[in-house]
């Protein structure tokens, strides 16, 4: 058997497809001959798929497909018969409107229940929005952390904002256009005006725009003009400053405050503050 013919050979099982994120010419052959062949295609919305296998060349009539909605009201609705599709060895393919099934958007469920009933589980990989991002932002790779969508509101949102500002990896996040405004701001305030960040807008798409900057810039720039679109944020990692003072520049800090009427012990505590260094160090300079 050729390559040619190995590859169009589509398995039995629970396939997660990813469809285009905007450009349909992004979608890939491979993904295309799952959804030719499935019996049961679980969507977010049976008209946006019909339109996408129609765009594919894939004839609803002859392929017999039925579209079943999948979302995250009826995901566990379908369970039932997503295993019994696969109990007669059919191919089930999960889709989303766009992207890449189970990253921010149903399919973990569907996942999860066909593992638990030792189903095999396949994936025809494809475009997703925080990779292009990542990829096209210039920051650091190596390192990466996908985030999602923020929590909206409370304290749920303000723990995760404050993890976010001490992370060490350069972190992408999902965010709706109404709300963009308010999350820069959020970021300004725990990661300071001068973190780097890139926002990317309609990836893929006839508008697509990457837009580089600080934090600081950021702000101006999203409270200017009214944010369309859906937007990936890329964060830069944080990065420790670290200063190295010598016991001359301590004594120094120390001197100054107490000629300006500090106590010792205030002085002590200013230039800990002041510095960002230990406070038992500067003591230990305050008594030489």
């Amino acid at each position: 058997m050729s390559l040619d013919e190995q590859s169009v050979i589509v398995q039995p099982g629970l396939w997660l497809v990813s469809t285009p994120i905007g450009n349909i010419r992004d979608m890939t052959l491979r993904a295309t001959d799952v959804l030719r062949v499935a019996s049961l295609i679980c969507c977010e919305d049976t008209r946006r798929t019909g339109r996408l296998l129609t765009l594919l060349g894939i004839d609803r009539e002859k392929s017999r497909a039925r579209l079943v909605i999948a979302n995250e009201h009826t995901e566990y609705e379908i369970v039932d018969e997503v295993l019994a599709a696969l109990s007669r060895h059919e191919v089930v393919a999960v889709v989303t409107d766009a992207g890449t099934p189970g990253i921010s958007d149903p399919g973990a469920h569907v996942v999860r229940a066909a593992i638990d009933n030792n189903y095999p589980i396949w994936s025809a990989p494809g475009a997703t929005a925080f990779v292009s991002a990542a990829i096209v932002s210039g920051l650091p790779t190596t390192h990466l952390a996908f985030d999602g969508f923020l929590p909206r509101s409370g304290s749920e949102r303000a723990t995760h904002l404050q993890r976010l500002a001490t992370d060490t990896r350069t972190v992408v996040l999902y965010e709706a256009p109404h709300r963009l405004v308010r999350t820069i701001e959020d970021l300004h305030a725990v990661c300071g005006p001068d973190r780097h960040i890139v926002l990317c807008r309609e990836i893929t798409k006839m508008h697509e725009e990457t837009w580089r900057g600080t934090l600081a810039e950021a702000q101006v720039m999203v409270s200017a003009r009214e944010p369309r679109g859906e937007y990936v944020i890329v964060i830069a990692p944080f990065q420790e400053v670290v200063t190295d003072f010598t016991d001359d520049d301590i004594f120094a800090a120390l001197h100054k405050c107490v000629t300006d009427g500090m106590s010792k012990k205030s002085a002590v505590d200013a230039v800990a503050q002041q510095l960002g260094i230990a406070r038992n160090r500067v003591y230990r300079v305050s008594v030489q």
